[in-house]
């Protein structure tokens, strides 16, 4: 494994490149840096101008988006990536979008009901509409992975919420297929976050939509329908070692419903031929999706115009598009893939994983682009995946002979799964992030409470100096990648 080795791999790679008078990466001339930095400028500027509206899945925003990047990518002298005649460079994901619209709940204890009050309970689901018709009710308490599945198939399970490991645990719960899971919540307030949390709408892929029935109710709820001294007995059994699942003895019937749209996106697929046959493919990728108008009517910028979050991660990828094309055909096979639906899930990566146009084994590598356009020239680099994939000796030699400095292993790793890499490598694709975007608190945590997912992520904003770097970073390796001579094992 090579997680251990970052430290030994930088060593031994610093004595075989003692020799070397390789010119570092970062200090390409101020001409060629120039020409780049106009390059992504320009790009940067269609894209995240007013007229794309935010680049938002299901709009006028994506027609243009889509547009431009297939006619930059036809200018950078790439053919389709889709391998689908009938579908030239649009790859079709199909999304569903949903929104909660009302919600009732009873429960029946003792020969009474009791309808629950909407400011101590609520109900979910991206269904149209779901109802669960009194439904035996087990309580779990704090447990998730080792409750039997058969004990809750088909009932109401009630579980204690607890901050950071609810839906976790509600994940985990769901697999046994209940017939719904409630989560109980200290007070009001939650169940009005709650509403906040799941009541905004929700894109998901058609393929993996899941008819889920997710509840909240508040302690105080509970007690009145229980009876304060079960309640506190209940809670008090769940604290202790030896608590085990069982039934409550009531039944609970709940009804959610949403109102659905179902809509095709689009993920863009280029490809630059190599010229070895059967050798493999190196992966670009980077989501053009953005957030579209997200302020109210009333607002003087309603826009999200994402010129940082993604315009920039576009940019790079198709002024990388534009070089290698211009340098001649590589060995292996290149693919450029621009997806759709990053901000509500990785969505377009997911739907490229179940419906790849090669097979997903024959990528030699994979390279995130998102957000890259925050950090100064000379900016340390954030490398998201370290120590996930046999990538690294290669990718730690191409940083050091190019004079670039690792930046803080721990920021890097809180957002492995936060990006489109994610999806490539939960199916087994050798896939990193590289960005001084993620090297260095000092320079993500302003961006992140300032105009990240907000109307000033715009031109303005920009600081190209280290999105320079990063692409002649991953220019080098690109080329290391995607030749069968430098990397010749595609052992991942």
């Amino acid at each position: 494994m090579i997680k251990a080795g970052r430290n030994f791999v930088l060593f031994a790679v610093s004595l075989a490149l003692a020799a070397c008078a390789k010119v570092p990466l970062a200090t390409a001339p101020i001409e060629e840096r120039a020409q780049i930095e106009t390059a992504l400028m320009r790009d940067i500027s269609v894209l995240a101008s007013d007229r794309f509206a935010g680049r938002q899945p299901g709009t006028e925003g994506e027609v243009l988006t889509v547009e431009y990047i297939i006619g930059q990518m036809q200018q950078a002298g790439l053919v389709s990536g889709t391998n689908d005649p009938g579908s030239a460079w649009k790859a079709p994901v199909a999304l569903v979008s949903s929104t909660a619209r009302s919600s009732a709940i009873s429960i029946a204890y003792e020969g009474r009901t009791t309808a629950l009050a909407a400011e101590d309970a609520a109900a979910f689901t991206s269904a149209r509409r779901l109802l669960v018709n009194g439904a035996s009710m087990i309580f779990v308490g704090s447990e998730g992975e080792t409750v039997e599945p058969e004990m809750i198939a088909g009932k109401v399970v009630v579980m204690l919420g607890e901050p950071g490991v609810s839906p976790a645990r509600r994940a985990r719960l769901f697999e046994a297929d209940p017939a719904a899971i409630i989560t109980v919540v200290e007070n009001a307030e939650a169940i009005a976050n709650a509403n906040r949390a799941f009541g905004r709408e929700r894109v998901f892929l058609a393929s993996e939509e899941e008819k889920r029935l997710s509840a909240f109710v508040t302690q105080a709820a509970m007690q009145k329908v229980l009876g304060e001294e079960y309640w506190n007995s209940l809670i008090e059994a769940a604290a202790g070692e030896d608590f085990a699942p069982g039934p409550l003895g009531a039944q609970a019937t709940i009804e959610a419903a949403s109102d659905r749209r179902e809509f095709n996106s689009t993920n863009v697929l280029g490809l630059l031929p190599g010229q070895v046959r059967g050798s493999g493919a190196v992966l670009l990728l980077g989501h053009w999706d953005h957030l579209g108008e997200c302020r109210p009517e009333t607002s003087e910028d309603r826009i999200c115009n994402g010129a940082i979050d993604n315009a920039s991660g576009i940019a790079v990828m198709l002024e990388l598009a534009r070089r290698l094309s211009a340098s001649g055909p590589l060995d292996r096979d290149i693919y450029f893939l621009a997806t759709t639906a990053e901000e509500s899930g990785l969505l377009g990566a997911k739907a490229f994983v179940e419906e790849p146009p090669l097979p997903l084994d024959s990528i030699v590598a994979a390279f995130n682009f998102d957000t890259v356009a925050i950090a100064p020239a000379g900016s340390p680099v954030g490398f998201v995946g370290e120590g996930r994939t046999s990538l690294d000796p290669v990718i730690l030699e191409v940083m050091l002979a190019g004079k670039r400095e690792l930046g803080d292993k721990q920021l890097a790793e809180r957002f492995v799964r936060r990006q489109d890499g994610w999806a490539l490598l939960e199916a087994g694709v050798p896939a990193v992030f590289l960005s001084s975007s993620f090297g260095s608190e000092i320079i993500l945590d302003p961006y992140l409470s300032s105009n990240y997912h907000r109307p000033g992520d715009e031109l303005e904003a920009l600081q190209l100096g280290g999105a320079i770097d990063d692409l002649l970073l991953h220019e080098e390796l690109i080329r290391r990648f995607a030749s069968t001579t430098a990397y010749p094992a595609a052992d991942k």
